[in-house]
């Protein structure tokens, strides 16, 4: 357990940095899987419309270091194709 000052406060730090952290990925994971469930209902305008709110959420998760770049890349550009395989 930490013992001095700093180190106490770079604990409570680290609680709420871990919270926001996990939040923020099971909204990922949530967006990415609403995606995947129109595309496999052969729905064109919500798989699209979910892409659009997906994109713009890996992208900034990406920017804030919560994913790495290129796995956000890979993740869009897979899921574009599966929307795209609808047209």
């Amino acid at each position: 357990m930490a013992t001095h000052k700093s180190a106490e406060k770079r604990d409570r730090q680290n609680k709420k940095h871990r919270t926001r952290n996990v939040a923020a990925k099971s909204a990922i994971k949530t967006k990415v899987k609403s995606v995947i469930e129109s595309v496999d209902s052969k729905n064109k305008e919500n798989s699209i419309n979910a892409l659009k709110v997906a994109i713009p959420a890996l992208d900034k998760a990406a920017g804030k270091g919560l994913i790495h770049k290129k796995n956000a890349s890979r993740k869009i550009s897979r899921l574009t194709k599966k929307v795209n395989a609808l047209k």
